[in-house]
């Protein structure tokens, strides 16, 4: 069984509430979505054929407890789940990065799941399955893009929808990266006593020139 894969490599976690932690990333290649602000459009297509057993013996190269699959659009491939499932039973924590629009409740529930909810200035907003909201575990993430005050109050309206018991600072508000000033979303959030996370994208802070971290 394999998987179209854009590439793996060894880095710092900088999209969750686990940044600060080396991290192996397996990027999928293929997106179902095209979001304006997109920064790894060159996962779109460019990618090589690689068999689950290669995809773990090149991840185990790094001697790395945390794996990240990402993309594009990890869902987009039938076979994801299959290596999450064997990257789980080799004993890895195992992260998904989804855009949400497709049924979470397909990957094994010991997968955390970073679900990236789209507001209106990605584009792709219509495209959300918020019935995946309802599919939450405590241990998974919801997060939100913001590049507008029209996103912020969008991203408000979605938390409602959350079921309360779900942690709060499992909540990530994270601004687009060169649109939206942190501190501008930081006073929004502090107005309003909202309890969530402000997510800053750490890979890009540490790395500012890289396209790819």
């Amino acid at each position: 069984m394999s998987l179209l894969i854009n590439e793996i490599f060894y880095s710092i976690q900088g999209e969750s509430i686990h940044n600060g932690r080396p991290c192996v990333f397996v990027r999928l290649t293929g997106c179902n979505l095209r979001c304006s602000y997109c920064d790894t459009r060159y996962a779109y297509d460019n990618g090589s054929e690689m068999e689950i057993a290669a995809i773990l013996n090149r991840v185990a190269t790094y001697n790395c407890p945390l794996i990240e699959i990402t993309g594009g659009e990890p869902l987009v491939q039938q076979e994801t789940p299959d290596l999450i499932y064997c990257l789980l039973e080799k004993g890895y924590e195992v992260l998904i990065e989804t855009n949400g629009s497709f049924d979470i409740s397909i990957v094994d529930n010991r997968c955390i799941k970073i679900v990236d909810i789209k507001c209106p200035t990605s584009g792709e907003s219509d495209e959300n399955d918020l019935n995946n909201l309802k599919k939450l575990d405590p241990k998974d993430q919801v997060k939100f893009v913001i590049g507008s005050r029209g996103d912020y109050d969008f991203a408000i309206e979605i938390i409602k929808l959350i079921r309360p018991e779900f942690p709060a600072d499992h909540i990530l508000f994270s601004p687009v990266s060169a649109k939206m000033e942190y501190a501008k979303l930081a006073k929004w959030i502090l107005e309003d006593n909202l309890k969530v996370r402000l997510h800053l994208q750490l890979h890009k802070i540490i790395w500012p020139d890289k396209q790819r971290c």
